[in-house]
């Protein structure tokens, strides 16, 4: 069979284990430039699965796809390192503050740009937000069939795409037809790290927005190795309707921030012998928190 062409949907995030006071502006969005950026996890799943199929079918082409400011190109060079063929960061100011409606729509518009596709790839949810909520709303938008919870594409041929997808009762493995749109969780293998091959060749790899003060010879070397350019499309790359891009195309709205501060409660110190575990048994009975 010939190769497939997926296109995985990927997410630079703030860091939420180094939340602090500035995390959020006055407007209820996030304040990106106060948290460092990284490649949110579920789409590093998303990506190894992606790569896998790469890997079982001969001239599969690896896409990576994703929206937010310049700096965002980082998590495409990332997904280059570890063997996939190309990107496209989607930017523009016209996208700021989109919920997951305005972000699927302006996702999907891209992907309508980018042609025939067989597969889209996307982790579960990102860990900014919890949503789980783009990939099957862009699976809606292109009038896709989608695959949610996957642990394992076990194969991609003939048109169908069989998956084996983990939920709170079990595994089961079901099928659908391409072009598809699958989901992938937390618990399927994790991406393969970095190949030194790719991050020499991809090392100065750079989008268009972060090659504004670039040096002329930095910009001859783009010249001479287009496989260095990645790809950014603006808002008039595509096909949209402004009303349903950014805020004004983002109905969740955040009336309120609260700071909460978790504080120790009065703790106990057992030693570890029969008498002290007795006499907690019977405190917990006593006190009905067990029993």
């Amino acid at each position: 069979m010939k190769g497939l062409k997926i296109v995985v949907l990927a997410k630079q995030v703030p860091d939420t284990r180094n939340v602090g006071k500035d995390a959020m502006k006055a407007d209820g969005t996030v304040n990106r430039a106060a948290l460092p950026a990284i490649f949110n996890p579920e789409d590093l799943n998303a990506l190894e699965q992606a790569l896998r199929l790469k890997d079982k079918y001969e001239g599969t082409e690896v896409t990576l796809l994703t929206m937010g400011p310049g700096r965002a190109a980082e998590i495409i060079r990332e997904g280059l390192y570890r063997g996939a063929d190309n990107g496209i960061l989607l930017s523009d100011r016209a996208f700021a503050g989109s919920d997951t409606l305005a972000t699927s729509y302006a996702l999907s518009c891209t992907l309508k740009k980018m042609g025939k596709i067989d597969i889209i790839i996307a982790g579960r949810q990102a860990i900014d937000g919890d949503t789980a909520q783009v990939g099957p709303q862009v699976a809606e938008k292109l009038g896709f069939p989608q695959i949610t919870y996957a642990e394992d594409i076990v194969s991609a041929e003939k048109g169908n795409v069989v998956v084996k997808r983990r939920l709170e009762r079990g595994v089961e493995t079901v099928e659908g037809k391409m072009p598809m749109v699958v989901t992938v969780n937390a618990s399927a293998p994790e991406c393969r790290p970095r190949n030194a091959k790719f991050v020499m060749k991809y090392k100065h790899a750079r989008a268009v927005s972060e090659m504004q003060n670039a040096t002329e010879d930095y910009i001859a070397l783009h010249s001479n190795r287009p496989y260095l350019n990645i790809g950014e499309w603006s808002v008039n790359d595509i096909d949209t309707n402004s009303e349903e891009l950014g805020l004004t195309g983002s109905p969740t709205k955040v009336k309120s921030i609260e700071n909460v501060v978790f504080q120790a409660k009065e703790a106990k110190v057992l030693e570890p012998t029969d008498a002290d575990m007795g006499e907690l048994m019977k405190e917990l009975i006593a006190n009905h928190t067990i029993g």
